[in-house]
C-alpha cells in the first residue's frame, strides 16, 4: 500500500481544519508523554485552522461539561512538554459507562460543535470511546426527541470521527511497538536497579524488585534484560514445575561464581504455571529459607509512573499527535475508529477495535493456561526480548554446550558510545552458548595490531549492561597502516570471524579490511558490524547504539535551560550539539525539548534564515511565553558557528530579549546507558553473532574457514521496520564519504515536525500516513524502533 506512494510526496496543506472542532482527552491511568502528545494534538489542530477543546478529567469532564470542557490556544500548551501526568487531569468515570451518561456527554459536545475526538489512554478508554461513536446517531435522535437539540444539529453533527493514542506504562496494547510513557517507566526502573546495584554489591545481597505490570510482563521483561537480572517472573510466561529448586540452584552458583548480587524481578501481575500468583514477599522468604541469603525487598509503586518523560516518549507522543490531527481530518463517516501507533520508526494508523480485539486475546489465552500463544499474541518484539532474555541470563553446564572449534573476536572502534558494553556482553555470552571461543580485543584496530587480545568468560562480562563508556576500550584508528600486524595477529590467535561494534570508523575499517582480502587470506572471515555511535551517522541503520542516550542528555540539558530561561523573562539560549556532520541530535533534541529551531548540516540555511528565525522569536517575546532554545548541530555550517549566531542573535534582540550560549560537548557520550541503547545493543548484537555462527557454517570447507564474497562482509542495521544484514560494499552508494553520513535520512521527515510545533509555516509530506492497515498485517519480522 505504501510503494506506489512513495514517490510521488503528498502534502497536507490540502487538509483543513477549518469549520471543525477537536476535542482532546486523556484518560484511565496517567502515563509521562501524554502532555507531550496533547500539546502536539492542540498546536497541529490550531495549525490547521481547527478550534481545540481541553476536556479535562477524561470521560468525567465530558459527562459533566460547563469549565470542565475549554477552547484552548497555542499558549495552552506552553511548558507542558517536559511534565509527567497529564496536566488536563484524568479520572475514572463510571457515569460514562450508563447510557444515561454517554446522552449528556454527547450533549456536551454538540453545544460546542466537538464531532472529532482524540482519547489518549489504555484499551479501556478506547473501547468506551468506540461504543459511543457507534451510539452517536442515536444519542442525537434522544436529544432531538426531547428537545434538547434541533433537527438541524443532528444534520450537522451527524458523525463523530474517533482517534486513539495508547497511553500506558505496561505496553500492555498489541498493534504498536511502544505505548507513550513505557519507555520513561523503564527509566525509572533502570535509575532504581542501578542505584540498589551498587548497596547489594557492598553487602552481598540479594534483592527483590516488583515492578508494575497487572496483566503484562513487558516492562519486568526489558529491565530484567537491561540490567541482567538473574530471574525475572511475568504473567505471560510462568516458570515450569519445581523453578523453586532452579532458581536456588542458580543463585548459589552465581554466589559461587563469586557474584556479589543477585537481582530477581518480579511483575505484580506474575503467576505460576496453575496461575497461583507469585509474589515478590513469597520469592524473598524462598531465598531466606532455603539459601539463608540476605535478602530485601523493593516495591517500585507508583514511581513508575511518576518524572519527566525520557527524549523516546516525548518524540513519539508529539508524532502520534500530529498523525492524529491529520487522520481526524481525512477520517469519513465510513473509516472505523483508528489508533495511531508505532511499528519501527514509522506511525501507522490501525483500526482501533482490531487492537482491543487482540488485547483481549492474550489475556484470554493467559485466563486458559495457553501461555506461548499469549507471549506469541504480545507480538514478535515481545517474543525476541523474551527469548534473548533466556539466551543471555542461564549459563548452560559446559558439557551441554556445543563445541564448534571456531574463535571470533570482538572489538569497539570509533568514539564511545552508551550501551557498547551491553552489546559486548551478548556478543560474548551468546558465542559461548553457540560453541565459540570469544576472544576480547583490546583498543580497537590499534591494540588489535599489538596484540591486545585476550579470550573472555561468561562471568567476565557480569554487570557490563548498565556500565558506560567502553570497557574494552576503543580508539578511532583505522587498519589500513597495521593490516599485516593484524592479518598476523589473526594468524597468530587462529581468529575465523570479526564483530566490529563501532561508528563510523568501523564502518570504513571494515571497507579496508574486505578491499585488503586479495592480498591477505588472514581476512577471509566472516564480518559483522554492529552500529555504536552518539551521532546516528552509519549508513544502513536508522539507529545506532548510543544515540539515545545523548538525545537525553541533551533533552534534560535543555529542560534545565528552560527552566532557567523562565525565571529570567525574555532570554534566548544558543546551544550546540555533537553529531559531526549529522543533525540527528540537533534536530531530535529540538523535538524533544521543544526548541525555536535547529541548524543542521543537511539542510542549508543562509542569513535571511537566520533574520527570520530572529523575528518570529521577537514576536514570540511579545506573548507569555517569553524564552526561546535554538539548537545548532557542531558542523553545521563553517562561517555561520555558535559564537556568530550567538552574536547575531544578541544584537538583533537588543531591547526585546538577551542570549546565552551553552556548548554540551562530551557530556552527551557519557553517562550510564538508557534502558533503550541497553536493549537495543543487546538485542542487535545477540542477532549479529547468531549470523556469525551461520556464517561459520556455510564457510567451513575442508578444515578452515574461507570467505571472500560481498555477503560475507556485512552491517547490522534497523530500517523502517525490520533488522537487517546489508554488505558493506553495497552501502557505499548511500554513503556520503567526505561529510560521513548516510545519503538519506529518514528522521528529516520529522523535521517540519518540529517547525509546526514552533509555530513556522511550512510543508510536510505525509505520503507515508494515511494507509490503514491491519494488525494482522504487521510483518512478523517488524523487531522495534521501540526496544
Amino acid at each position: 500500500s505504501r510503494s506506489a506512494m512513495d514517490h510521488q510526496p503528498k502534502f497536507f496543506e490540502n487538509l483543513s481544519g477549518a469549520g471543525k472542532a477537536i476535542g482532546v482527552l486523556t484518560s484511565g491511568g496517567d502515563a509521562q508523554g501524554m502532555n507531550a502528545a496533547v500539546r502536539a494534538v492542540v498546536r497541529m489542530g490550531i495549525y490547521v485552522n481547527a478550534k481545540v477543546y481541553f476536556i479535562y478529567e477524561g470521560y468525567q469532564g465530558m459527562v459533566d461539561g460547563g469549565d470542565n470542557i475549554v477552547e484552548v490556544s497555542w499558549e495552552s500548551v506552553s511548558s507542558i512538554l517536559q511534565v509527567g501526568g497529564t496536566v488536563i487531569g484524568s479520572a475514572r468515570c463510571k457515569s460514562f459507562r450508563t447510557r444515561e451518561g454517554r446522552l449528556q456527554a454527547a450533549f456536551n459536545l454538540v453545544q460546542r460543535g466537538i464531532t472529532n475526538l482524540c482519547v489518549i489512554g489504555g484499551d479501556g478508554s478506547l473501547t468506551g470511546a468506540n461504543l459511543f461513536r457507534e451510539e452517536w446517531s442515536g444519542l442525537l435522535e434522544e436529544l432531538a426527541q426531547k428537545g434538547k437539540i434541533d433537527a438541524e444539529a443532528v444534520k450537522k453533527y451527524a458523525y463523530l470521527n474517533i482517534v486513539g493514542m495508547v497511553g500506558s506504562i505496561d505496553n500492555d496494547f498489541c498493534g504498536t511497538d511502544m505505548t507513550i510513557g513505557t519507555d520513561s517507566a523503564l527509566h525509572r526502573i533502570i535509575e532504581v536497579v542501578d542505584a540498589i546495584m551498587t548497596t547489594a554489591q557492598s553487602h552481598q545481597r540479594t534483592f527483590v524488585l516488583e515492578v508494575m505490570g497487572r496483566h503484562c510482563g513487558y516492562l519486568a521483561l526489558v529491565s530484567a534484560l537491561a540490567c541482567g537480572a538473574d530471574w525475572v517472573f511475568i504473567p505471560e510466561y510462568p516458570p515450569e514445575e519445581g523453578w523453586e529448586d532452579s532458581m536456588c540452584v542458580k543463585l548459589s552458583e552465581n554466589r559461587a561464581r563469586k557474584k556479589r548480587l543477585n537481582i530477581i524481578i518480579v511483575a505484580e501481575g506474575a503467576i505460576d504455571c496453575h496461575n497461583k500468583p507469585i509474589t515478590s514477599e513469597k520469592v524473598k522468604d524462598l531465598v531466606v529459607q532455603r539459601l539463608g541469603f540476605d535478602t530485601r525487598v523493593t516495591i517500585l509503586g507508583h514511581v513508575q509512573r511518576g518524572g519527566t518523560p525520557s527524549a523516546f516518549d516525548r518524540i513519539l507522543a508529539s508524532r502520534m499527535g500530529v498523525e492524529a490531527v491529520l487522520a481526524l481530518l481525512e477520517a469519513t463517516p465510513d473509516t472505523p475508529a483508528c489508533v495511531v501507533s508505532l511499528s519501527g520508526n514509522q506511525a501507522v494508523r490501525l483500526p482501533l477495535m482490531e487492537c482491543v480485539q487482540m488485547t483481549q486475546e492474550v489475556q484470554k489465552a493467559m485466563d486458559e493456561g495457553r501461555f506461548l500463544e499469549a507471549v506469541r499474541l504480545r507480538g514478535r518484539s515481545f517474543e525476541n526480548n523474551l527469548n534473548t532474555y533466556k539466551l543471555l541470563s542461564h549459563k548452560r553446564p559446559d558439557a551441554e554446550l556445543p563445541k564448534t572449534n571456531f574463535n571470533v573476536a570482538v572489538l569497539n572502534v570509533g568514539a564511545p558510545a552508551a550501551g557498547m558494553n551491553a552489546a559486548v556482553r551478548a556478543a560474548v555470552r551468546v558465542g559461548m552458548t553457540e560453541g565459540h571461543k570469544i576472544f576480547a580485543v583490546i583498543d580497537g584496530f590499534e591494540g588489535f595490531a599489538r596484540g591486545k587480545i585476550k579470550e573472555i568468560s561468561w562471568g567476565d562480562v557480569g554487570g557490563w549492561t548498565g556500565q558506560g563508556g567502553s570497557i574494552l576500550g576503543t580508539k578511532r584508528t583505522l587498519p589500513a597502516k597495521y593490516l599485516e600486524k593484524i592479518a598476523d595477529q589473526m594468524r597468530t590467535n587462529n581468529i575465523n570471524a570479526l564483530m566490529v561494534i563501532g561508528g563510523f570508523e568501523a564502518y570504513l575499517g571494515l571497507l579496508e579490511l574486505s578491499a585488503a582480502r586479495e592480498k591477505y587470506d588472514e581476512f577471509c572471515v566472516p564480518m559483522v558490524m554492529v552500529p555504536a555511535t552518539v551521532s546516528n551517522n552509519v549508513p544502513g541503520s536508522d539507529f545506532s547504539i548510543g544515540a539515545d542516550t545523548a538525545l537525553n542528555t541533551i533533552t534534560d540539558t535543555c529542560d534545565r535551560i528552560k527552566q532557567s530561561a523562565s525565571g529570567t523573562k525574555r532570554r534566548v539560549f544558543i546551544i550546540e550539539t555533537m553529531g559531526g556532520y549529522c543533525g540527528y541530535l540537533a534536530n531530535m533534541g529540538a523535538l524533544a525539548a521543544g526548541a525555536d529551531a535547529a541548524y543542521i548540516f543537511e539542510e542549508q540555511f543562509d542569513i535571511r534564515e537566520l533574520q527570520a528565525n530572529v523575528e518570529h522569536l521577537t514576536e514570540k517575546m511579545k506573548t507569555s511565553i517569553q524564552r526561546g532554545l535554538v539548537l545548532r548541530n557542531e558542523n553545521c555550517n563553517e562561517n555561520y558557528t555558535t559564537d556568530f549566531i550567538y552574536q547575531l542573535y544578541s544584537e538583533e534582540g537588543k531591547g526585546v530579549f538577551d542570549c546565552r550560549k551553552n556548548v554540551l560537548g562530551h557530556m552527551q557520550q557519557g553517562g550510564a546507558p538508557s534502558p533503550f541503547d541497553r536493549n537495543f545493543g543487546t538485542k542487535i548484537s545477540a542477532k549479529a553473532m547468531q549470523w556469525i555462527s551461520k556464517k561459520l557454517k556455510e564457510t567451513y570447507r575442508k578444515g578452515k574457514v574461507f570467505a571472500n564474497t560481498d555477503d560475507s562482509v556485512c552491517l547490522l542495521g534497523m530500517r523502517r521496520r525490520n533488522l537487517v544484514f546489508q554488505p558493506v560494499a553495497e552501502l557505499k552508494s548511500e554513503t556520503d564519504f567526505v561529510h560521513r553520513i548516510p545519503k538519506e535520512q529518514w528522521w528529516l521527515k520529522l523535521r517540519p515536525l518540529m517547525k509546526i510545533l514552533a509555530k513556522y509555516k511550512t510543508s510536510y509530506d505525509v505520503s507515508d500516513s494515511g494507509q490503514l492497515e491491519h494488525v494482522a498485517m504487521l510483518p512478523k519480522e517488524a523487531e522495534t524502533g521501540a526496544i
